[in-house]
């Protein structure tokens, strides 16, 4: 890729008034050193904590019809969320059990049908609960879930149901079917209702909308080449969500804070529910020897010897990256999106320019060894 000698006029950052210019200016040129190295056209970055707030959006290319479809760097771009998608559906999931609405332990065959799946008796046993930890035993994905043959694909399990931590996306599509079925809605439509209306997340949702036009980045592949604007077929609560930094830190100040839910309910979704998440024999990896990484009922925790507990998820829809991690000892909340297959190679660098800190998290290697 040719970089674009006007770097500066493609770079925005902003803070709340209580940043000074000249701080902002060093993040800023901070990430775009930062992405240049790593061959990355875009990220955009939100970090809060108490008393500061900084908002960086960086590029080394121009805004072109093969970039972003929009010349005007006053507007925040959209990006792919990809499996950040998952963690707003979790929060839904819970809030629907404080109101009453479902039982996160009752067997989903009670709510929707399970005529996709192989083995019937073992989809009996799955609960909103187990799939929200990943232990379902489903495998990721049946087929391509944007394919014209998912819809009807068969679903099989690479694992009994509750044996061990398998992450699948198929498992919450599945959950997603539930919950449709008892709202009488699409999922969209959920969503506005229970997260996007009431925190003013005017430029995020699971289906394409109009506000979109003209704003959204195309994703782009290691080496530069543009894979244009990506469609989704059918709104997938695993991973079409799209959204900006802006919109996404406000649903990670609710995580935070656990806004809107019980607080026992609250702990639920913060805690290890189980054992490590290491993957499953043979795919043994060596950050699985650490055992520093969990999950709870809708994200990943590291168990961190500086900062305690840790809370994050990954975005990773092949050309485009996203990642969030929550210090809630510090109070401190980070999310980012790059719009490259290069997007998660930069974990280290980011978070260290945030939140300083002496050691790498176990979180990015987790990730690229996932």
């Amino acid at each position: 890729m040719a970089l674009c000698v006007l770097l500066l006029g493609l770079a925005g950052c902003k803070g709340n008034g209580k940043v000074s210019a000249e701080r902002q200016k060093a993040f800023e040129d901070s990430l775009i050193s930062i992405i240049t190295e790593a061959n990355i056209p875009m990220i955009q970055a939100k970090y809060t904590a108490p008393g500061d707030t900084v908002y960086c959006q960086v590029g080394i290319t121009p805004w072109a019809e093969d970039s972003v479809r929009k010349a005007d760097y006053e507007h925040e771009a959209i990006f792919q969320a990809a499996s950040l998608s998952k963690v707003v559906f979790a929060y839904i999931v819970l809030k629907m059990y404080d109101l009453g609405e479902i039982d996160i332990d009752r067997p989903l065959y009670e709510y929707t049908d399970i005529e996709r799946f192989t083995d019937k008796e073992q989809a009996k046993k799955l609960t909103a609960r187990l799939i929200l930890m990943h232990r379902s035993g489903i495998d990721d994905w049946a087929a391509s879930p944007s394919s014209d043959e998912w819809p009807t694909s068969q679903i099989n399990f690479t694992f009994p149901v509750d044996s061990i931590f398998g992450y699948s996306g198929e498992g919450y599509a599945f959950l997603q079917r539930a919950v449709e079925a008892i709202k009488g809605a699409d999922i969209q439509s959920i969503a506005k209702e229970y997260v996007f209306d009431p925190l003013g997340m005017n430029l995020t949702a699971y289906e394409w909308i109009p506000e979109f036009e003209g704003i959204t980045t195309a994703s782009t592949r290691r080496n530069g080449e543009s894979q244009g604007v990506r469609q989704f077929p059918r709104q997938n609560v695993a991973y079409t969500l799209r959204t900006c930094a802006t919109d996404y830190s406000k649903f990670l100040s609710v995580i935070l804070n656990g806004t809107g839910l019980k607080p026992s309910t609250h702990a639920l979704m913060i805690t290890p529910c189980s054992g490590p998440a290491t993957q499953f024999p043979p795919k043994v990896r060596k950050i699985d020897e650490k055992k520093s990484i969990y999950w709870g009922l809708g994200l990943g925790i590291e168990e961190n010897p500086h900062y305690g507990r840790v809370l994050w998820h990954w975005g990773d829809n092949g050309n485009t990256k996203a990642l969030f991690v929550i210090l809630p000892a510090e109070k401190k909340t980070l999310v980012y999106f790059a719009n490259s297959g290069a997007g998660h190679d930069i974990v280290e660098k980011v978070t260290a320019l945030f939140f300083n800190d002496n050691e790498p998290f176990d979180i990015g290697e987790w990730i690229r060894e996932e």
